[in-house]
C-alpha cells in the first residue's frame, strides 16, 4: 500500500510466490492470528509473525519497490512470512496502525534502501554508471584479456564444429555427451558463459528424437554465425555489436534514457538449471506503449529477488539495454502501485505476430521469440495439438510442446468457451507460449497462464 491507499490484491500477492510450496504457506499466514505490531505508511507494511521459536519473525515489506525484509532464515524471496503479511493486508486493512511510527528494525532497513535510492540518483544525475570503477584504465585492460580469451574460445569452437561438418553429423550420437560437455568447459574457462550454453544445448540434441540431424544443424548454423560475428565485432553496426556481446556473455549495462511510465506487469514465470534460477517479468507502458522485459537471477536453488505482482499497474522508471531490439530493462529503485486498472497492450491477428517476429530475427538471428499480443483469437484442439486461431479462420498459431502440458491452458481453454479472447505470449520458432489472457467481458483483469 503506497501513500494514495492502493493495495495488492490477494491474487496478485500469490503471483509473487517464488512456488507452490510458498504460495500455501504463505496463505496459512494472511490471517491476523500469528501477527502482532502490524502498521503500514507510506508504501511500507511491517509486523511480527510468531514462528517455532521464542523470538517473532520480524518482517517488513517495501511495496514501492517491491522488496522485502525477514529475519527468518528461508533464501526464498519474497518468503512465506512477507506473503502472508500482504495477504493479510489485501484481507484485513483494518489489522494495521496507519498512525504508528516504523519501529527501529524496519526504519533501519527502509533507510538503507532511501541511502541507496539517493546514490543512484547521484549516479544519474553526475552520468556515473553503477558499480563504476575507481580505476577506469585497470578496467579497460581487464575488459581487453577477457575479449582475447572470448575470441580464442571462439575460434576453437569453430574448429570444433568444422570436425563435427567433416565426420558427418551421424558421429555427434556416437561420440556421446562427453565431448560437448569438454568443449562447453573450455568456453567457460574462456569467460564466453553464452557460448558455453550454446554448446551445452547442441550436446543435448543428437538422439533426441526424429529429425535431430536437421535440428542440430540449423543450431551448428547459429552457433556458427554468433562466432563469426564475434570475430568480426568490430565492423558491425552499434546495436548489432551490443546484441553479439550479450549473446556471448558479456554484461552490457542499460545505458539508455530512463522511461517513466504506469508499467502494466502482463507476466512472471522462472526458469531454472543446475546452476541458475532465471525469471523473466514482462511490462507494458501505457504511454510509452513500449514492451519490456527484466531479468532477475538466483543462484541455483534460491529464488531471484525481484518480484511484481501480475495485472498490477505500477508507476517508476526502467533504462532499456543497448541491443537489437531493446526489450531488456532495469527498473529504477521504486515501482509504486497505483490505482486503476490496465487493459491489454494493442495486438493484432496471427499474421501480425508473425511478421513481428520475422522482423525481430532480421534484428537479432539467435532470438528464441518474440513478445506479441494476439487480438480475438480462439483456442482450439487440431490434428497436430492446441493453436489460436484468429476467429475469422484464416490463420492459426501452433502452441509449443511445453505450454501444451501446462494447466493455463486449461485455463485459457475455460476462459475462452469458445469466444474470441486476447492473450499475450512470445511467439517463437517452435510456436506460441501464452502468458496472460483477457476475456471481452473483463479487459481489465489480467488472467495468469503460467
Amino acid at each position: 500500500m503506497n501513500a494514495m491507499g492502493v493495495r495488492w490484491t490477494a491474487g496478485q500477492v500469490l503471483a509473487l510466490a517464488p512456488d507452490d510450496a510458498s504460495r500455501k504457506a504463505g496463505s496459512k499466514l494472511g490471517t491476523a492470528g500469528p501477527w502482532s505490531g502490524t502498521g503500514r505508511g507510506e508504501g511500507t507494511v511491517w509486523g511480527l509473525c510468531k514462528g517455532s521459536g521464542g523470538a517473532p519473525y520480524r518482517t517488513v515489506v517495501d511495496t514501492t519497490g517491491p522488496a522485502y525484509a525477514c529475519s527468518c532464515p528461508s533464501r526464498k524471496f519474497p518468503c512465506k512470512h512477507a506473503l502472508g503479511l500482504l495477504l493479510l493486508q489485501a484481507s484485513d486493512p483494518t489489522s494495521f496502525d496507519d498512525a504508528a511510527a516504523a519501529p527501529d528494525w524496519a526504519g533501519q532497513w527502509l533507510a538503507g534502501r532511501r541511502e541507496r535510492a539517493d546514490s543512484a540518483a547521484r549516479r544519474a544525475e553526475t552520468g556515473a554508471p553503477a558499480g563504476a570503477t575507481a580505476d577506469p584504465e585497470a578496467a579497460r585492460r581487464r575488459a581487453e584479456r577477457r575479449a582475447a580469451r572470448i575470441t580464442a574460445g571462439a575460434r576453437e569452437l569453430e574448429q570444433r564444429l568444422a570436425d563435427l561438418l567433416r565426420g558427418g553429423l551421424a558421429t555427434a550420437e556416437q561420440a556421446g555427451y562427453g565431448l560437448w560437455e569438454e568443449t562447453a568447459a573450455r568456453m567457460v574457462d574462456a569467460q564466453a558463459p553464452g557460448l558455453a550454453g550454446r554448446v551445452r544445448e547442441l550436446g543435448a540434441i543428437p538422439g533426441s528424437g526424429p529429425g535431430w540431424p536437421v535440428r542440430l544443424l540449423e543450431e551448428c548454423a547459429l552457433t556458427h554465425l554468433l562466432d563469426r560475428a564475434w570475430l568480426a565485432a568490430d565492423r558491425l553496426p552499434p546495436g548489432l555489436a551490443a546484441t553479439v556481446r550479450s549473446r556471448v556473455g558479456l554484461t552490457v549495462p542499460a545505458d539508455g534514457s530512463p522511461v517513466r511510465d504506469h508499467w502494466h506487469v502482463l507476466a512472471q514465470y522462472d526458469t531454472a538449471d543446475a546452476r541458475l534460477t532465471t525469471r523473466r517479468i514482462w511490462l507494458h507502458g501505457a504511454t510509452s506503449r513500449r514492451t519490456a522485459l527484466l531479468l532477475s537471477f538466483g543462484a541455483a536453488g534460491r529464488a531471484p529477488r525481484l518480484a511484481f505482482p501480475v495485472g498490477a499497474l505500477l508507476d517508476g522508471e526502467l533504462t532499456p539495454h543497448p541491443g537489437s531490439g531493446r526489450l531488456r530493462a532495469e527498473p529504477g529503485e521504486h515501482f509504486a502501485p497505483v490505482a486503476g486498472s490496465a487493459a491489454p497492450p494493442p495486438g493484432g491477428p496471427v499474421g501480425a505476430a508473425l511478421d513481428a517476429y520475422g522482423r525481430a530475427l532480421g534484428d537479432d538471428p539467435w532470438l528464441d521469440s518474440w513478445p506479441v499480443t494476439l487480438r480475438d483469437v480462439v483456442p482450439a484442439r487440431a490434428e497436430y495439438g492446441w493453436q489460436l486461431a484468429d476467429a475469422d479462420g484464416r490463420e492459426a498459431l501452433p502452441l509449443t510442446p511445453a505450454a501444451q502440458s501446462r494447466p493455463g491452458l486449461w485455463r485459457l481453454v475455460a476462459l475462452s468457451g469458445g469466444a474470441p479472447v486476447t492473450v499475450f505470449g512470445e511467439c517463437g520458432h517452435r510456436g506460441f507460449t501464452p502468458l496472460a489472457a483477457w476475456s471481452p467481458e473483463a479487459p481489465g483483469e489480467t488472467v495468469p497462464l503460467i
